[in-house]
């Protein structure tokens, strides 16, 4: 069975990350995960007249006004006339066994050892799953954004992942970030974010804690 990300329970509206520990969270991804439809998106450069910022990380500022993007490192998957979409990479909320997260998403997952790290992808349905992975592994409906980094959709990934079968560099995240049609262009020019270059290695790695300022490095930004 390929389907999405979702578990069996479904997802809810959106909610935000305000108010629940990490572990509460983490129960309430387990019992509504799913693997999202992937956004749709033109080709990589029909942006049209914004500034897109697809491809790149979305870093908020020191003065980032919304308590629930404070600090946060975001690679966006999508950002034109629509809309944008993007995932969070420095929010960790915890290690699950790949059994369970399988279970959940109606996997067998009776060969299933070891942990898989659930991140928090952002304020909307966190009962949504993605995995934000490096481009050498693609399946059918795999979005390669704009030439870099790779988001899939589909639950097996997860179980290609456990078996060791699955792509180079993978983050799995339940949630999103979006934004409405110019809302995240206004919130550029009010300067709540700062656009730079995205790095693999800075994505994907685990050092969390000081992640946000080596992105704010990377645009030249030293705090």
């Amino acid at each position: 069975m390929s389907g999405n990300l979702r578990t069996k329970a479904g997802c809810g509206r959106a909610r935000g990350f305000a108010g629940q520990t990490r572990r509460s969270l983490v129960a309430s991804v387990l019992a509504a995960a799913a693997l999202a439809i992937l956004p749709q998106t033109g080709a990589a450069d029909d942006h049209g007249a914004i500034e897109s910022t697809t491809g790149q990380l979305l870093v908020a500022a020191p003065s980032m006004p919304d308590s629930r993007f404070a600090r946060t490192v975001i690679y966006m998957v999508r950002h034109d006339e629509a809309g944008a979409m993007g995932l969070v990479v420095n929010q960790p909320m915890g290690e699950v066994p790949f059994a369970s997260l399988l279970e959940n998403l109606g996997i067998d997952a009776d060969d299933a050892e070891g942990t898989v790290r659930i991140h928090y992808g952002g304020p909307v349905e966190y009962g949504q799953g993605f995995v934000l992975h490096s481009p050498e592994y693609t399946v059918e409906g795999t979005l390669v954004v704009d030439d870099g980094l790779a988001l899939t959709s589909k639950a097996d990934i997860v179980r290609d992942i456990a078996a060791g079968e699955g792509p180079r560099q993978s983050l799995v995240a339940f949630g999103y970030a979006g934004w409405a049609p110019g809302q995240l262009d206004a919130e550029m020019a009010r300067d709540d974010w700062i656009a730079v270059p995205a790095d693999a290695a800075l994505v994907f790695d685990d050092q969390y804690e000081d992640k946000w300022r080596r992105a704010l490095a990377l645009r030249g930004v030293d705090l």
